[in-house]
């Protein structure tokens, strides 16, 4: 359905002037036009809340053919909750057009329900403190409801009679014994409520089993907890004097040889977009990947109790966790030379929040880039490595990530997550349970999983490429092996979607590179970039379980697709709630082709995560992560002119360049 213009729309306040490119960063302006079209349009009222408020990306190849002065049409895509009876709608709306283009309600039987707002979880608090059943439960564990903290998480889909259309979330409690104190450390466990937003009652609470609420506090801000801070660490300094090596203007990154432009969204924080190299030797930039992005994560959890079984949460598909980026700080999240990239996004009324240094950049010494020693030529020769790092941090409830994009001297990129905050914890009674570690006196942390997806639209030199697998393979004994020491590769050409669905392994080096057949370097070879994954472990639920169903992505390595622009989301569009099926495994059905065709890499990435004592009251980061190298792309090695190091009382010279030493 399509509204069309509201009349006198630059009068009213109703447009904005068109960004300079389409894919530019949200404004405070564009988001205010947009409210005020929807506004105008009828679309909006006392209940309805904004969930979110994204910019609408033109299509790939609208984008390629773009030049600079060209007309740019700004349309936001903007998702409806009214609260008052949980109507949902999906918006597209052009702030430069003062328009609404596309207004439709959401069946959310069929496909599910949006992402929850914050305004929802604190109306939980209040529902649960009212609710009679849920002070009885506690007051059996001898809790005040008014000390008990409510979490409420997504519910996921399991075909419960009576939920299919309605806004549920299932609710555990925490005691808190004041203020400043944190409540992971008193779960109050055999305990869940399950509660519906848009009626505001409780469903059904269920009281599974009486346990112990662990009395330990897990307060890691509170020096009485932790006790003094050491004094043996002496400080560390990172100065650039002459100033940092890249440059940012308009959102476009230069930094040596590598260009790209930033993009940020509530749903998926931090994009990347065409990212190319400048080649030397070739005189031209060569395009690497059109657009990268961590797409959709899933934190699946293993205890299968009547009280837990259902925990799994899409924390970009049902949280939206761009909203939740972190202010950083110098010398805390970012040490060094640091620029940092302001980001606006909406409220949960349509109005615009900036949220301050949202986006780090800065440059760090990566060691050795390369070094030789010859007996021969009496040669001694090093060169120092360095990358740009690119990142932002989430909180999500207890966990927070950090998500680092590196680019390197010599042509490798590398995606890092970083996981951090504290475990979310369950009881731990005396005979133990099978799927949790006791992580301190009567406190259990469940096994879990993070599994992230990165989509890569890939563009290596060119907009068409194909994939192959690459295995490490040993050679048997044989007339052209008779020594038994010969071992080879097995290059298998991935050629349609359904072949593309594949897992790492290890024992094999099993790497994938992305070619361009059309392109060959001076050996007469297609040139590529190898996605080098780190083949933990992927999605551990049984083939049966619901989550399997709707993080269907999370059960291979690798998928590949043929590019289509309203394939964004791994797991589909909406994901709370949706009863699986949705994405990767719906549009892979087509088994389209993928050989030189535009392809599109999903990648599954991620932890396994069997907590330690070592992870309370505060989780030390764990990394996971994945590198696009280059395979043939340069004619030798990119980085030989790279000058030797000259930092001044770390090499000498004697009247010649300085010599490292």
């Amino acid at each position: 359905m399509t509204d069309g213009a509201v009349p006198e729309a630059a009068a009213a306040g109703l447009t904005v002037p068109p960004p300079a490119h389409p894919l530019a960063m949200l404004t405070a302006d564009e988001i205010r036009a947009a409210r005020a079209v929807l506004d105008a349009a009828g679309h909006l009222g006392d209940d309805v809340r904004f969930v979110s408020v994204v910019p609408e990306e033109p299509a790939k190849a609208e984008l390629l053919a773009f030049s600079p002065g060209g007309l740019v049409d700004r349309r936001l895509r903007v998702l409806l909750l009214d609260r008052a009876n949980g109507a949902s709608y999906d918006t597209i709306v052009s702030v430069t057009r003062g328009a609404v283009d596309h207004f439709e309600k959401i069946d959310t039987v069929v496909s599910g329900q949006l992402p929850i707002l914050d305004e929802e979880f604190e109306t939980v608090q209040e529902i649960l403190d009212a609710d009679d059943t849920w002070r009885r439960s506690l007051a059996r564990r001898g809790l005040d409801v008014s000390t008990v903290r409510a979490v409420p998480l997504s519910a996921g889909h399991y075909g419960y009679e009576g939920e299919a259309g309605r806004r549920i979330v299932r609710s555990f409690g925490f005691h808190q014994d004041h203020e400043q104190d944190h409540p992971w450390a008193h779960p109050v466990d055999g305990l869940v409520a399950y509660v519906d937003l848009t009626a505001r009652t409780v469903v059904q609470v269920i009281d599974d089993e009486l346990v112990p609420v662990p009395e330990e506090p897990g307060n890691f801000q509170d020096p009485a907890y932790t006790g003094p801070a050491r004094t043996t660490l002496k400080p560390i300094e990172i100065t650039q004097p002459e100033g940092v090596s890249f440059t940012v203007e308009d959102g476009v990154v230069r930094w040596e040889n590598w260009t790209l432009r930033l993009g940020f969204n509530v749903r998926e924080g931090l994009t990347l977009h065409h990212i190319s190299f400048r080649d030397r030797e070739m005189g031209r930039e060569r395009s690497v990947v059109h657009r990268a992005s961590i797409a959709e994560m899933v934190v699946p959890y293993a205890d299968p109790s009547p009280v837990r079984f259902w925990q799994n949460y899409f924390d970009q598909g049902e949280y939206l966790f761009g909203r939740y980026t972190n202010s950083l700080e110098l010398g805390c999240d970012c040490l060094g030379e640091i620029h940092y990239t302001d980001v606006v996004v909406a409220d949960e009324n349509g109005e615009p929040r900036t949220i301050r240094n949202a986006i780090c950049m800065h440059e760090e010494d990566y060691g050795v880039l390369w070094k030789h020693s010859d007996l021969f030529a009496g040669s001694n020769e090093t060169r120092r490595q360095r990358r740009l790092v690119i990142s932002f941090f989430t909180t999500v409830g207890n966990y927070d990530y950090g998500f680092y994009w590196y680019l390197y001297l010599d042509g490798t990129i590398e995606c890092e997550s970083k996981a951090t905050g504290v475990v979310f914890t369950s009881g731990y009674p005396e005979q133990g349970r099978e799927f949790a570690t006791e992580i301190a006196p009567g406190l259990g942390a469940p096994f879990h999983q993070h599994l992230f997806s990165a989509r890569l639209d890939m563009a290596v030199d060119g907009q068409f490429n194909a994939v192959d697998e690459i295995d490490a393979v040993r050679v048997p004994v044989s007339d052209k092996n008779p020594h038994g020491n010969a071992f080879g590769r097995q290059v298998t050409r991935l050629r349609s979607e359904q072949e593309a669905q594949r897992q790492a392994d290890g024992s094999r080096g099993r790497v994938w590179h992305v070619v361009n057949p059309d392109v060959t370097n001076r050996l007469g070879q297609p040139v590529g970039y190898a996605l080098v994954p780190e083949g933990l472990p992927t999605l551990l639920a049984d083939d049966s379980a619901s989550v399997t169903s709707r993080a269907a992505f999370a059960t291979r390595h690798l998928w590949v697709t043929r590019h289509a622009d309203d394939e964004r989301y791994p797991a589909g569009d909406l994901v709370n709630q949706h009863p699986g099926g949705a994405g990767l495994p719906a549009w892979t059905a087509a088994d389209r082709s993928i050989d030189g065709e535009d392809i599109v890499l999903w990648h599954t990435f991620g932890l396994t995560h069997f907590p330690r004592p070592e992870d309370w009251p505060v989780m030390p980061v764990d990394y996971a992560g994945f590198a696009l190298k280059p395979v043939g792309f340069f004619d030798r090695n990119p980085t030989l002119d790279v000058p030797r190091s000259s930092n001044s009382g770390h090499c000498h010279g004697d009247g010649q360049e300085p010599t490292c030493h």
